[in-house]
């Protein structure tokens, strides 16, 4: 038993090591060894901000979800007049914020610092280890569990590997609506600057699905340089030089089979990204499980019909499943070239966003995170089984 102990020991210490040497990096340029690519990081000179900080663990499923939780707690950041410290993503690590998106492209909507440069040269002397407070949304009349900054494997990395512990935890009852200006007010009254520094919620400080509003907000992620020169490099290398290309996204694994069959116990009104097509008002529209898991047969229709519409001659199928094409060749034919790599995640998207047409999921949030990238850039998208026009843009009263 002590044997299995000190061996359970040892491999948290290891594994707190890498993250550790990953999220906190050294000042000036970097090199990632996963990524083989360099990071700019900020400036020397980084000053105070005396109306506080928020931070906040991007610990809930998949890159799409982060990401909208990000865009949410960058609107709730700016509500309540707090720099944001740029989290982390979780990607089985923690990726700094930097390596996948340009930080003053952030910062033309509001203040941000990267997490490392805010512990390296303002934590040490601002928010020193023992004043370090972690806070819980919690249900007013006790009927929440404790707050427990590190409860799962997730958080506990997430704020260890920045060196961050808690010396106590408070829990709050305050709304994340960034809509709503007296919320600034009611978390001022909470939460004070003076005695409160820096907020470090346990999760995003944001619903999911995302709010309409909180759309608009994706032209500030843009992808970092070594990002867009891997995406433009398999471009140039795998689809036709010249042509138009048509991106596709296909979830058909058996979890997502599982999640779709959640469309029948939902009510039809929405489930996950689903209001991105049916609408962010209740009884705008209605979610089906034909939306939700398209089926083969229109899948490869869907896109046939795309391709001939536009005249494309390539199509880049995104999916960390079955790409399907045996059925796409047939519905397709030779003289379309078909293209599915299964990079990284990040390298799908960004891939999907240069597409001349993009036809997504409108359950997922992957595919939402596309096309809401391609909404910032006036380019056009779709999805299965939903009845838009698709080859004109879908256009959002937010935008």
């Amino acid at each position: 038993m002590a044997s299995t102990t000190r061996s359970r020991s040892n491999e948290l210490n290891l594994k707190w090591l890498v993250l550790a040497i990953s999220a906190i990096s050294s000042a000036g340029v970097t090199v990632s060894e996963e990524e083989g690519t360099t990071v700019q990081n900020q400036p020397a000179a980084v000053e105070w901000d005396s109306n506080g900080y928020l931070s906040f663990c991007l610990c809930m499923g998949r890159f799409g979800n982060q990401a909208a939780h990000f865009l949410g707690g960058l609107a709730m950041a700016k509500r309540i007049n707090r720099t944001l410290i740029l989290p982390p993503w979780n990607d089985g690590h923690l990726v700094q914020f930097e390596q996948w998106f340009k930080v003053e492209a952030v910062s033309q909507y509001h203040r941000v610092i990267t997490a490392s440069d805010f512990m390296e040269k303002l934590a040490p002397a601002n928010w020193p280890p023992e004043k370090r407070v972690g806070m819980c949304f919690s249900f007013p009349g006790g009927s929440s569990p404790p707050c427990v900054m590190d409860d799962s494997d997730h958080h506990f990395w997430y704020w260890r590997a920045q060196g961050i512990k808690f010396v106590r935890t408070e829990q709050y009852y305050l709304s994340y609506n960034a809509e709503i200006a007296d919320t600034k007010r009611e978390w001022d009254e909470r939460f004070p600057a003076d005695k409160y520094p820096v907020l470090a919620l346990r999760g995003a400080p944001a619903g999911f699905p995302m709010t309409k509003k909180n759309n608009a907000l994706h032209e500030h992620l843009v992808w970092s340089d070594a990002i867009a020169s891997e995406r433009d490099r398999l471009i140039a290398e795998h689809l036709p030089a010249g042509g138009k290309f048509v991106g596709i996204h296909i979830r058909n694994a058996q979890d997502w089979v599982n999640t779709c069959n959640m469309v029948d116990t939902a009510r039809g009104s929405s489930l996950m990204a689903s209001p991105q097509c049916v609408g962010y008002e209740a009884g705008t529209g209605t979610v089906t499980k034909d939306m939700c898991l398209p089926s083969r047969h229109s899948i490869a229709q869907h896109t046939a019909e795309t391709v001939s519409k536009i005249g494309a001659n390539a199509v880049y199928v995104a999916t960390a499943d079955d790409p399907m094409l045996d059925d796409l060749r047939s519905a397709l034919g030779s003289s379309v070239k078909l293209v599915a790599l299964k990079p990284r995640p990040q390298l799908d998207l960004a891939i999907l966003a240069q597409a001349d047409h993009f036809i997504g999921n409108c359950v997922s949030s992957f595919s939402a995170f596309v096309r809401q990238e391609r909404d910032a850039n006036g380019k056009s998208s779709s999805f299965f089984n939903h009845g838009r026009s698709h080859l004109s843009p879908i256009v959002h009263e937010d935008l």
